[in-house]
């Protein structure tokens, strides 16, 4: 086995064999002993698949809408992010503060958040909750994009400038590419943080689609079985979406590993 198979099985099995652990737990009700809880609130996972696939159309259905509201929020707020950033670094002076106050979003509940966005765009619910997702992808974007954009290698922008090199080389080739692994990273943590934020946005929404609606509207018809399902596909879909751009990052900067 050479030095790249093993890393790849160092990353990989360890995961997997956590979560076939926790499955066999699970499937035998060796972990509802455990945490003393019945099959009723937290149920088997072949009961969970067996009630996903009674509800395929309609879990398809409510995937996709969540889908369009993660994708719209998430590069919404991302490229919002990424102006931020740029206006912060190329203007320290402004930016710095701008920049601070962004950062405080994250002391923002997305609990309260979701309903103040709801009533600021009473009219149209997509927009309500693109809102809320945008939000939570700004900071980690604009705070990992001004880090790329300044925290540069000692010496870098005075070669440029001994070449008499403009702003805007030194921006598309020292700035830019030197931001381009930390892009990734805020990437990494937006896919996670939009897709929670859809799922709560979604709870508190006034449309009646969605994974988080049908994950509210079961648990409180005490459809357990139902909740689980949809609480399993929103994972997936965090998770389809979290491996192609960690797979892009590796594939992009593996000669910097």
């Amino acid at each position: 086995m050479n030095s790249k198979t093993a890393r790849l099985a160092s990353a990989v099995l360890p995961p997997l064999l956590f979560g076939v652990f926790i499955v066999v737990l699970n499937e035998t009700r060796i972990l509802h002993g455990i945490l003393r809880v019945s099959e009723v609130q937290l149920p088997t996972l072949g009961n969970i698949l067996r009630v996903l696939m009674e509800n395929r159309s309609k879990a398809v259905h409510d995937s996709w809408v969540t889908v369009q509201v993660f994708l719209a929020g998430i590069g919404i707020g991302s490229a919002a992010g990424f102006l931020a950033a740029l206006f912060a670094a190329l203007n320290p002076l402004w930016g710095g503060g701008g920049l601070a106050i962004i950062s405080a979003f994250n002391a923002i509940p997305i609990v309260a958040l979701s309903p103040i966005m709801r009533l600021w765009f009473s009219s149209s619910p997509f927009a309500a909750k693109t809102a809320v997702v945008s939000i939570v992808s700004i900071v980690a974007m604009s705070v990992n994009v001004y880090r790329g954009l300044t925290d540069l290698k000692p010496f870098a922008l005075d070669l440029i400038e001994s070449y008499a090199g403009t702003r805007a080389d030194a921006f598309f080739k020292l700035r830019l590419p030197n931001c381009l692994p930390y892009i990734f990273t805020a990437l990494r943590i937006n896919i996670a943080a939009a897709m929670i934020g859809v799922i709560i946005s979604e709870y508190f929404a006034a449309s009646v689609e969605g994974l988080g609606f049908e994950i509210r509207n079961s648990l409180r018809t005490m459809q357990m079985t139902v909740g689980w399902a949809y609480i399993l596909v929103a994972s997936l879909i965090g998770i389809g979406f979290f491996i192609p751009v960690a797979n892009l990052e590796r594939l992009l900067f593996r000669h910097r590993q």
